[in-house]
Formats: C-alpha cells, structure tokens, sequence
C-alpha cells in the first residue's frame, strides 16, 4: 500500500501536466473554429478570463480565506504584469498567429516555449548550468534544436502527407481554404514566437510570485479578474466601433470561451502553480510536444488540415530537442548536478581549512597560557 501511494506521490506531476496538454489541445481546436467563424481573438480572450473568475473566486475566497498573505504593492504590481504576459499579450499573439495559419501549426511552434523558459530560468539563475557537463550540454544542444526545428517548421514544407486522408482531405474544399501560405506561416510563426515569450516570462514570473504569495487558488483567481479587466481595455480600442463583436450566441463561440475558461485558464494557472512549487517553470513547459500530437491528430481529421513532410521533420526535431532538455533538467532533479557537488565539496574544504585554522588557534592559545604559567611559576621561585 506504501509503495503504490510512493508511485501515486511521483508520478502525480507527471499526470498533472498531461492533464493540461489535452485540455490546451482542446482549446486549440475548438478556437481555431470559432476563429474561422469570425470570432474576434480580443473578445475571446475577454470572456475566456471572465469565466475563469467567475469559476475560480468563489474557490478562492473560501479555500484561501485563512492561509491568505497580505497583499502588498510589490505583490499587486506582479499580479499586474502577470495578468498582462499570459491573459493579454500571449493570448491574443496566439490567436492571431493560429488566424494566419492552424491550429496544428501553432501547437507545433508552442513547443520552443520550453527552450525559452530554460533560457529565461537560466539567466535569472534559476536555472543551472555548467558547460562541461553532459547534462548541462543536453539542455544547450536541445535548446538550439529546439528553435531549428520550429524555423524548419516555419520555412519547409514539402509533400503533403494523405496516408491520413481516408474521410477525402484531399477532396474536401476547404483543404485549400486551410493551406497556409509561406507568407502567412512566417507572420504567423513571429507572433506566435513573441507569445512564446510572453508565456515563458509569466511561468518565470509566476514561480517568483508564489514564494512571496505562496496561495494558488487566489493567485489564479487575480490572474484571471485582472486580466479580464485589461482584455477588456485592449479589446475596446481594437474592435472599436465594432459592438457585433460581443454578440454571443448558443454556438461554437460561447463553447470556447467556456471551455478554454474554464480549463485552460482557471484549471492550467492553478495546476501550473501547484506542480511548479515542486518541479519548477522548466517541468511545467516540458510536455508541450504531446499537446501538439493531439491537435495534429484530431484537426486531420476534423478540420481538414493538410501535413506536409516538411514540417513533421520539423516536428521530430523539435520533440528531440525538447527531450534532450528534459533529460539534463530530470538529471538535475534526480541528482545533484556536478556544480552542486562542487559547491559542495567547496564548502565542505572551507569548513575544513576554517576548522584547521581553529585548530590551530586553540592549541596556540594552550601554549601561550602554559609558556605564562611556567614563566610565572618561575618568576616566583626566583623571588622566594
């Protein structure tokens, strides 16, 4: 019984994070729909966090009402700018850079997102590093095939792939309605990337935020209230003149925005928080690639997306690039890396040459008080 709940204990990150890789797939999906149905990105991206308030807070103010740290400047300012990568900047980038090419595509160029995050992790030392270990060099070589794969994804394209087209992808019409452009996939694939990095800073950020407000539930729900409330400004001044845009009907739009609400909003930021206190920002972002297997899978067959043998060599480079990553940094978390283990034996050195010159001390304090006594001693058996 003790082993299976050990097992259950391990591997509870492991399912948490493959939890959320299909329930992003999902959201992939169903946005690239009401995206082609002429749903405005901005306007999503509002009633996506609106939901996810309205689900979250009730949550929050209860679960959290006495574990609940004092709210400061220096924590609402974080609340603010998280409320601004993720929500707003990432979200909408996303949306646009998936309007420009699918639902496919922009699942597969995600996947730099776990490159960037160990860049970002590195640089603010959370990360660590040493050039001449094999782990340190796994992470460095899968980070630059990381992006070389997403550039091959972005600019080749080959022959398209029909091995998969049995319910007629190929005699469909809207097969060419959905290929994408050269063009498109390179506008597209900037502003995925920029969303990329706005993503990779918030989980950077959000780690950071949580040691000094350590509450997931409450975290998220500001998250989301925030970033409805900036959504909303940012949506106003792009649809301006436009009040059509925030008709919502019984359709395909108001199931996205309940469904990426609910679980890609408020369900993903908590579950994030949650697993990133054990495992850190790097393990959170590291299953991108099984998030993109699942889009390829279901927009073949439900959507009519082409693949083209261009972009899954592009998709394998990426998978191997990202692996090799999260085999230095299970490297790092399984055992202690050779910068530990030299810090260590640093430190234990230190303590030891700092113990010697106590030694030292001590045995020359001992002959300094038996050279006066005997001087003494002495001193006063010549007087007698």
């Amino acid at each position: 019984m003790e082993g299976t709940r050990s097992w259950y204990t391990q591997a509870k990150p492991f399912l948490a994070v493959i939890f959320l890789q299909f329930g992003l797939a999902g959201m992939d999906i169903l946005s690239k729909l009401a995206l082609t149905n002429g749903m405005s990105n901005y306007v999503l991206v509002v009633y996506r966090h609106a939901v996810a308030t309205i689900v979250i807070a009730p949550f929050a103010l209860l679960l959290d009402k006495k574990v609940r740290p004092k709210m400061t400047v220096s924590i609402f300012i974080k609340l603010l700018l998280l409320s601004l990568l993720e929500p707003v900047i990432d979200q909408n980038l996303y949306y646009l850079g998936m309007k420009y090419t699918s639902a496919t595509f922009a699942a597969t160029m995600v996947n730099i997102l776990p490159a960037i995050t160990f860049v970002m992790a590195w640089i603010l030392r959370l990360e660590k590093m040493k050039c001449r270990s094999i782990r340190s060099q796994a992470k460095i070589i899968g980070t630059v095939a990381t992006v070389g794969g997403a550039m091959m994804m972005t600019l080749l394209k080959g022959p398209a792939l029909t091995f998969m087209s049995k319910h007629g992808v190929s005699d469909h019409h809207g097969a060419k309605q959905l290929d994408v452009s050269v063009h498109d996939a390179i506008k597209g694939s900037i502003m995925i990337t920029i969303g990329c990095f706005s993503w990779a800073a918030f989980v950077i950020l959000q780690a950071i935020t949580l040691k000094s407000y350590p509450v997931e539930l409450s975290l998220t729900a500001w998250i989301c209230l925030l970033g409805t409330l900036e959504g909303t400004a940012v949506a106003i001044v792009m649809e301006k003149g436009r009040s059509s845009v925030w008709a919502l009907g019984w359709d395909t739009n108001l199931l996205t925005a309940v469904y990426s609400g609910v679980f890609c909003s408020g369900l993903l930021y908590f579950i994030q928080g949650v697993v990133m206190k054990e495992r850190g920002p790097v393990f959170v972002t590291a299953f991108n690639p099984l998030c993109m297997v699942i889009v390829a899978a279901l927009s073949t067959f439900f959507m009519a997306e082409k693949m083209y043998l261009g972009r899954v060599f592009g998709a394998i480079v990426i998978v191997v690039g990202l692996y090799m990553v999260i085999w230095g940094k299970g490297k790092d978390y399984y055992t202690n890396t050779p910068l530990d283990e030299e810090n260590a034996a640093s430190t234990q050195l230190q303590c030891q040459h700092h113990l010697e010159i106590e030694k030292n001390k001590s045995n020359f304090q001992n002959i300094h008080i038996n050279h006066n006594h005997n001087y003494d001693h002495n001193h006063n058996n010549n007087d007698v």
